[in-house]
């Protein structure tokens, strides 16, 4: 059964805090390794799993290049672009886009110098083309935090960051979590399904019906 978050009552909202799932951080070597790796932490209760952008209270999200204007954005004319390129100039600091856990930092082939974030809302950030990185496997880090500086190491013409957004090791577009012309946080929810080996993340206005369980339309 998915599980919904609860909304808090009327006369609470100072009291919001952002939800946080269970992840894993006692990585593996492959985890500390490789770009690509699952969380063995998600859909362990179902095949569905939801993220409500919403929830994120301000404070626990940051834009990860402040002042930085999209290059290519994802799928782009190459199709397979797997994230958005974005640039101020080099050696500008990037930041944590939101609370978690640093699981790869390291030159990694065309990426060159990459950060990956695990974060407890269940997603994955990747950063890449550093010209240095300032954490290691194992930090944990807060949202809008230094942890690199743009750069263009790896396959890469120009200063700039190479921002990707994972779930369970799989990339997405990113723009379904940040507006890159606000540089702001979307405030939707991500349907985030799998289906053998197939995990698809799809964003919605509001939770569909069908997903509701029966207990709670009672109500």
């Amino acid at each position: 059964m998915v599980e919904f978050p609860k909304y808090p009552e009327t006369g609470k909202l100072e009291l919001l805090a952002s939800p946080r799932k269970m992840i894993t951080t006692d990585f593996t070597s492959r985890e500390i390794n490789h770009i690509g790796v699952g969380d063995a932490a998600r859909f362990q209760d179902s095949d569905t799993e939801i993220i409500d952008l919403s929830l994120i209270q301000e404070g626990d999200y940051a834009f990860p290049l402040p002042g930085a204007k999209v290059i290519s954005p994802y799928g782009g004319r190459r199709r397979h672009h797997s994230g958005y390129d974005i640039k101020t100039c080099p050696n500008d600091t990037i930041v944590a886009a939101f609370d978690g856990v640093v699981r790869l930092s390291k030159p990694y082939a065309a990426y060159g110098n990459v950060i990956v974030i695990r974060h407890y809302n269940g997603l994955e950030t990747v950063y890449s083309h550093n010209s240095k990185n300032l954490v290691k496997p194992g930090d944990e880090v807060k949202a809008g935090m230094p942890i690199a500086l743009t750069g263009h190491t790896g396959r890469a013409t120009t200063a700039h960051l190479h921002f990707e957004v994972r779930f369970n090791g799989v990339h997405f577009n990113p723009n379904y979590v940040f507006s890159f012309s606000r540089r702001k946080l979307k405030r939707e929810c991500l349907i985030c399904r799998k289906k053998g080996n197939h995990i698809s993340v799809k964003p919605v206005k509001a939770l569909p019906l069908y997903l509701i369980d029966d207990k709670e339309q009672s109500k």
